[in-house]
C-alpha cells in the first residue's frame, strides 16, 4: 500500500513538472507569424496606341540593277532589308500576259529602313508593265497615309488635274495602293497599310 502511495504521489509530481514546462515553453514560443493578405495590384492602365502618322519617302526605279544599288546603299547606311521580293513571286494578272523569265528575278519591291521615320524603297522596272526607266525622272515621292480615308483624299487631291497611272485599290501584297503623276509632272505613290511591311 505504501509503494502504491508513493506512486501516485511520484506520478502527480512528474505531470505538475511537466505542465509547467509546457507552459513556460509556450510562453517563449515565437508568435505565430500574421498572414500577410497581398493587396490585389491594381490592373496596369492600358497605354493608348500612339496615332498612326502620315509619311514620305523617297522610291527609286532601276533598269534591271534594283538589287546591286539597294546592296550598296544598305553597305552605307547599314541596317536590314524590310523587305525584298522579286517579280516571280507575283499571282497571275488578269489583263497582263505571263510574267518573262527575263523579268522574274527583277526586284518587284525592295525597302531598306533608315530611321524610324524614313524608309528607302525601290523596284526595277518591267517592260510587262510598259514601266521604263528614264534616268534622272526614275523616282517617285511614296506616301504612307494614316488610314485609308486619308489614303482616298491624298490620292484624289494629287491626282487633281494630273494622271493616274494606277487606280487605288487593295492589291495582292495586302496593301491599299495607287500611283499618280500630278500636273506638275512629279510622280507619286499614295498607300495605306494596316501592318506595315517596313
Amino acid at each position: 500500500m505504501a509503494k502504491k502511495a508513493a506512486k501516485k504521489a511520484a506520478k502527480k509530481t512528474t505531470k505538475k513538472v511537466a505542465k509547467k514546462a509546457s507552459k513556460k515553453t509556450a510562453k517563449h514560443k515565437p508568435a505565430a507569424k500574421k498572414k500577410i493578405v497581398k493587396k490585389a495590384s491594381k490592373k496596369p492602365t492600358p497605354v493608348k496606341a500612339e496615332k498612326k502618322s502620315t509619311t514620305i519617302n523617297p522610291y527609286l526605279t532601276f533598269n534591271g540593277n534594283c538589287e546591286e544599288a539597294f546592296m550598296f546603299y544598305k553597305s552605307v547606311f547599314g541596317g536590314h532589308f524590310g523587305y525584298m521580293g522579286r517579280f516571280k513571286e507575283m499571282p497571275p494578272m488578269e489583263g497582263h500576259p505571263p510574267m518573262p523569265e527575263s523579268e522574274k528575278e527583277k526586284i518587284m519591291h525592295v525597302s531598306l529602313p533608315i530611321s524610324k521615320e524614313t524608309i528607302l524603297m525601290g523596284s526595277d522596272s518591267s517592260e510587262a508593265f510598259g514601266h521604263a526607266t528614264v534616268v534622272g525622272n526614275n523616282f517617285s515621292i511614296s506616301v504612307s497615309a494614316a488610314s485609308e480615308a486619308e489614303a482616298d483624299k491624298l490620292f484624289h487631291g494629287l491626282s487633281t488635274g494630273g494622271k493616274v497611272t494606277m487606280p487605288i485599290a487593295k492589291t495582292f501584297w495586302g496593301s491599299y495602293f495607287g500611283m499618280l503623276e500630278d500636273k506638275f509632272g512629279i510622280q507619286w505613290q499614295v498607300s495605306f497599310d494596316a501592318t506595315p511591311m517596313k
